[in-house]
């Protein structure tokens, strides 16, 4: 049985068409792509530069309007929101980790993760506690008291995983968040990253370019000028490696990486 079968996806992509420029500078980013993903899984995208997944990864959070083509979230087609209700949105069931972590230099690491409660209106008490437990997660619970410039790489990007999960959110957008660290860093975060997947049940979209990471992933995803031809599950599910030619006729309809056990 294909896992659409019995669990429905929680990000769907249809028919998604960018670029950038006009007319004759016009360059194409994406062609008539299609994808699903599904709650518990850490999907991996990758390719090389000007593949199109940083677009693609954009698009699928809610941060850039495609020129065509649809998105939903947990069953929202968000491009038919309002500017104010997808901002509301975004901030109720999504998370973001950036590669370049976003940290206050006068915020405390607490102080980082608490910031997102305050401006939901939390008290503060129950905030800090929160924003403890969230950093204790991450293995920061020594931590806590230092500001960025006091962290490593590694643990200022753990204390971005700590805020971008301190809303609980059911669907967790990562941007090359490992480009900054060395191999033992690198390990910690996308261990982390996939086991939020697990135990939150969250969706996690990844976009990296990373070899190293693919051994923690469920799910890899490789794109090639704005077309997906490789959806593979290392572990024995039934992804398929495409020829850029198949790629091609598989991504101007509904693309059939999304099934699986």
């Amino acid at each position: 049985m294909n896992r659409s079968d019995a669990i429905a996806p929680s990000v769907s992509a249809s028919g998604l068409v960018h670029g950038y420029g006009k007319g004759a500078a016009r360059t194409p980013v994406l062609h008539q792509l299609s994808l699903q993903f599904w709650p518990g899984e850490l999907s991996l995208m990758m390719g090389a530069s000007g593949s199109g997944k940083s677009t693609l990864l954009a698009i699928l959070s809610g941060l850039l309007h495609p020129e065509s083509g649809s998105v939903s979230l947990l069953d929202t087609p968000i491009w038919n929101l309002t500017e104010r209700e997808l901002e509301r949105f975004r901030f109720q069931h999504c998370g973001y980790v950036f590669q370049n972590f976003n940290l206050f230099p006068a915020l405390t690491a607490t102080e980082q993760v608490a910031l997102p409660l305050h401006f939901a209106g939390v008290r503060e008490t129950q905030a800090r506690q929160r924003a403890e437990a969230a950093l204790d997660e991450v293995g920061l619970s020594g931590r806590m008291g230092l500001r960025p410039a006091q962290l490593s790489g590694g643990e200022k990007q753990r204390v971005a995983i700590a805020r971008a999960l301190i809303g609980s959110p059911k669907v967790l957008f990562a941007d090359e968040p490992t480009s900054a660290l060395d191999s033992a860093n690198s390990e910690i975060v996308i261990a982390l990253l996939q086991k939020i997947a697990k135990t939150h049940g969250a969706t996690v979209i990844t976009v990296t370019h990373d070899p190293r990471l693919t051994r923690h992933a469920e799910r890899i995803i490789r794109l090639q000028d704005g077309m997906v031809i490789e959806d593979s599950r290392p572990n024995g599910t039934d992804g398929a490696a495409l020829s850029p030619a198949a790629g091609i006729a598989a991504t101007g309809t509904q693309h059939s990486t999304g099934n699986h056990p």
